[in-house]
């Protein structure tokens, strides 16, 4: 988020990846097209309540989308079914509810609100400071999808007779400080916590609704949220603990933005 809130012009520049993949796809008979969207391209107006709304596929109109990136989101979706009308090409759209697990992004600031957290957890209580950063007051509400079950959705949605954009993601639901616990729990370790009122944290609530899904496809993510923490937790320690092994001159001294642990820069929250 905090990526997305600083570079609006950046993420609206991506509609120009699938504008050529699009016209290339068509050029050389592609025989099927995917389009990963984003819970991003919803009506903000139903996300102002913390108590996690679910969302409807038909929630996405009249549009209100993130500004910058849930629009580009949102007129690639547009893009996806006017190829599909009009040159025949196999589309298929799922709009991702926040995805997270080993392997992803969990450090230099485009990492996911789970990877994060796994990340100033293991940074404090390696470090002794036993503090964490929240961006907000933590109370924002949110479902995450384990990158397996993304990757069982995006099959079964490619090889449906599902034409128009459907939701991928977990109806499970949690507040940023309700994950923050998990990760404590599966840590070990109890933090104080330091509340950001001014970082980017996005809209109040938001979590997929899977009737639609269910009912197509008999399907639904279903990886527990504490499951996929304790993975994504230990591959992003060993990752940290790599980091931390590789030699460090002496007399380099940490710059702000700096582990003083792996040496890697970040910006910290997320």
């Amino acid at each position: 988020m905090g990526f997305i809130e600083k570079n609006k012009a950046l993420c609206m520049l991506s509609v120009l990846i699938n504008t050529h993949l699009l016209q290339a796809a068509t050029k050389f008979d592609v025989q099927r097209y995917f389009y990963s969207s984003s819970a991003c391209v919803y009506n903000a107006h139903k996300q102002e309540s913390f108590e996690a709304p679910s969302l409807k596929e038909e929630d996405a109109y009249p549009a209100l989308a993130e500004d910058g990136y849930g629009w580009e989101k949102l007129f690639s979706e547009r893009m996806c079914r006017h190829f599909r009308e009009d040159f025949n090409l196999y589309t298929r759209v799922a709009r991702f509810h926040n995805v997270y697990g080993p392997w992803g992004t969990w450090f230099g600031g485009r990492e996911k609100a789970p990877a994060a957290i796994c990340r100033k957890v293991i940074e404090s209580k390696l470090t002794g400071k036993r503090e964490i950063e929240i961006w907000g007051t933590g109370e924002q509400t949110r479902s995450f999808m384990y990158i397996d079950d993304c990757i069982r959705g995006v099959q079964l949605i490619m090889n449906s007779e599902i034409l128009e954009p459907i939701n991928l993601g977990s109806s499970e639901a949690v507040s940023i400080n309700q994950l923050v616990d998990l990760v404590e729990d599966i840590a070990g370790v109890k933090l104080r916590r330091k509340y950001d009122l001014n970082a980017p944290r996005g809209v109040n609530g938001r979590s997929s609704d899977n009737t639609l899904i269910k009912k197509l496809l008999n399907w639904e993510p279903s990886v527990p949220l504490r499951k996929g923490l304790e993975k994504t937790y230990a591959w992003i320690y060993d990752q940290y603990m790599a980091q931390a092994r590789k030699p460090v001159p002496a007399s380099s001294v940490p710059e702000p933005g700096i582990s003083p642990v792996v040496g890697v820069r970040y910006q910290s929250g997320a």
